[in-house]
């Protein structure tokens, strides 16, 4: 059998080929602090002082955005289907959300002082190489619910167009069941999916505006919508009279608390990773305690106002409609008023759910992407390929139609994520002490390159809470009977991300105590490359604001010695 030619190609070709791919090259970054053997662009460096644009009004907006969508509406109802009532539910929220605002503050500062994304501070504890495992298994979440959240969003484009065009609710199906989705729904998505991907081009530098439109247009749909159904039903309903179907003070009761915590702390476990790729843009190192009283506060507040709703619905309809689109969709019959008040209700629930994916999926994975593919990828090349990802390639109307047991691991992935947070925190505060060298996060063969460019305290600190939670995990995925776990090991995985935070913080700490590396210690910050033999070297800080008022890509750097460095 005769081998196939391959077709020649002449040497012009091949480098009009070669320059051809070459040409979606970034250009590197001049005079960059990471070594020149390392390829950097501008999105991974640390943030220079004139894009550190987030005040502490900023990063409130941030969390107002965030929180306020439907997966926040709805989560006192995963509470109340488990069998408690409201007077768990409430509390529930507010110390899952508290539990969770401890490694967003702890995770934040390290970007607001040191101004570089979670890809490159994972590196300090991670290690230059085990650090990709942790930034891979955030980047591919987060295309997960990038694309989950486009199947939501194509539900508020049906309302729109059904409400602008009622004859929209007609179109005929053309797709077969194994599709997953209806031709209208197919088209729902994909102009859901055109109409934000500009929003999700936009630079976290410039996400302000886009954020207060939010912040204004959400709260305002959510209370209206809440006042309608109070007011149609005649009062708040029945729920608030409802008592819990398990005794308190019993075991059951006790583990269906925690249960329902983790759920809450869990579904905010990947920004409790990668806080820092928001909080570097900060202008102050520490406008980001605001975290603390805010987050819980304002989460439980969301959550009470679709307890409320919900309640009313009941009402209404009949049943409980914990999701706010499907008590939207009622006005669709209630004339051209109605189709109005549903047009303009959709849209503000459509740019929430932009609002969270360029915030909380987008922009994380394209962080995480410029540090993977640092020569191609910046972070307006990593939305676009993050939304192409997670809306196309992964198909998440399938996921959302079919794969119910993918949904329940997506929410037990923070069984992976809690240790992560952990670790991170832990390294900065308590091994580290709030000294890094700069520099050396972006060298792979430097003072971070542990053994082979693994920290192996830090992967024991990851494996050993994560190792005991697994078969929790299985459960909650197939449940009884294809999988048979221990009682002690179930009720152990209620409990799965407060257990893996702590844990890993305990081992990472004590096994860099016991066994300290301490090639990675250094007495002062470093924050530019040492020069001159002068070890420890740190530009001066501006006397009022506190910050680094220079970037490694400045023209004029003033250093002093670690003798003089005032640390942040």
């Amino acid at each position: 059998m005769k081998k196939p030619i391959m077709p020649k190609v002449s040497k012009s070709e091949l480098k009009a080929r070669l320059s051809s791919v070459h040409a979606w090259e970034l250009p590197k970054v001049t005079g960059a602090i990471a070594p020149d053997y390392v390829w950097t662009n501008h999105d991974m460096d640390p943030v220079p002082l004139h894009d550190q644009t987030w005040s502490v009004w900023t990063i409130l907006a941030y969390w107002a955005s965030d929180l306020m969508n439907l997966s926040t509406w709805e989560t006192a109802g995963s509470v109340l289907a488990v069998g408690l009532s409201w007077r768990e539910a409430i509390p529930i929220m507010f110390v899952g959300t508290s539990c969770i605002a401890i490694p967003m503050i702890l995770n934040g500062a390290i970007g607001s002082r040191l101004h570089v994304p979670f890809s490159v501070i994972v590196t300090s504890s991670f290690g230059s190489y085990l650090r990709y495992f942790a930034i891979v298994s955030r980047c591919i979440l987060a295309m997960f619910w990038l694309g989950i959240q486009c199947a939501n969003g194509a539900i508020c484009i049906t309302i729109m167009l059904t409400a602008w065009a009622p004859s929209y609710a007609d179109i005929p199906n053309h797709l077969p069941d194994s599709a997953g989705i209806t031709t209208q729904g197919m088209c729902s998505f994909f102009l859901f999916w055109l109409f934000q991907l500009p929003l999700l081009l936009i630079h976290p530098t410039k996400l302000r505006p886009f954020l207060l439109v939010k912040v204004v247009a959400t709260p305002v749909c959510a209370l209206a919508t809440m006042g309608w159904a109070v007011n149609k039903a005649g009062g708040a309903g029945d729920i608030f009279a409802l008592e819990a179907e398990v005794k308190p003070g019993s075991s059951a009761y006790a583990w269906l608390w925690l249960s329902s915590m983790t759920s809450v702390t869990g579904s905010w476990a990947t920004l409790a990773v990668n806080i820092p790729d928001f909080t570097r843009y900060a202008k102050s190192p520490n406008g980001q305690f605001v975290q603390a009283p805010f987050i819980p506060i304002l989460f439980t507040i969301c959550g009470i106002v679709g307890i409320i709703t919900t309640s009313a619905s009941k009402v209404i309809t009949g049943e409980y409609l914990w999701n706010p689109l499907d008590i939207i969709a009622l006005w669709l019959d209630l004339g051209s008023g109605g189709r109005c008040a549903a047009f303009f209700a959709a849209l503000a629930w459509f740019i929430a759910t932009v609002g969270t994916n360029a915030t909380a999926n987008s922009i994380s994975a394209a962080n995480d992407l410029t540090v993977l593919f640092p020569r191609w990828i910046n972070i307006k090349r990593g939305c676009l390929i993050a939304a192409v990802i997670g809306g196309w390639v992964l198909v998440p109307w399938k996921i959302l139609s079919s794969a119910t047991t993918f949904l329940s691991f997506m929410g037990g992935y923070s069984v992976f994520l809690a240790p992560i947070s952990g670790i991170m925190a832990a390294d900065y505060w308590l091994v580290k002490k709030q000294r890094f060298d700069l520099p050396a996060l972006y060298d792979p063969h430097g003072r971070y390159r542990y053994i082979l460019g693994c920290n192996w305290r830090a992967a024991v600190a990851f494996l050993v809470p994560v190792v005991p939670l697994i078969p929790g995990l299985a459960f909650s995925i197939n449940g009884y009977p294809k999988v048979k776990i221990s009682d002690g090991a179930q009720h152990l995985y209620t409990f799965n991300w407060l257990f893996g935070f702590v844990t890993s913080i305990f081992l990472y700490t004590s096994l860099s105590w016991l066994v300290p590396a301490r090639e990675a210690l250094v007495k002062d910050t470093v924050w530019t490359p040492q020069g001159d033999g002068i070890e420890g070297v740190t530009p001066v800080l501006d006397s009022e604001s506190q910050q680094i008022p220079i970037h490694p890509t400045d023209e004029k750097v003033h250093h002093r010695t670690s003798l003089d460095a005032k640390v942040l």
